[in-house]
């Protein structure tokens, strides 16, 4: 998780990105993020410091599973 956390400090347009372990399965992380716009979270995948995590991190990734994407209409820390 640690590896994961390290590249995700300023990411101009993130709202939130909140890394979490599964209740039920050890093995298992949970990634929230929530970003200004689509184009924000594809550039922030060009940055050097998302680049490394990214490396460091794929190690540790069996799989990528669900993906859902959604619009936020509001809430605590959306501004």
């Amino acid at each position: 998780m640690a590896r994961i956390l390290a590249g995700i400090g300023a990411m101009p347009g993130c709202l939130s990105y909140v890394v979490a372990t599964d209740a039920t399965d050890a093995d298992s992380l949970w990634v929230t993020e929530v970003w200004e716009s689509k184009q924000a979270h594809t550039d922030s995948l060009s940055l050097p410091e998302v680049q490394e995590a990214i490396s460091k991190g794929r190690p540790v990734i069996a799989g990528l599973g669900t993906r859902i994407e959604t619009d936020p209409v509001g809430g605590i820390g959306l501004g």
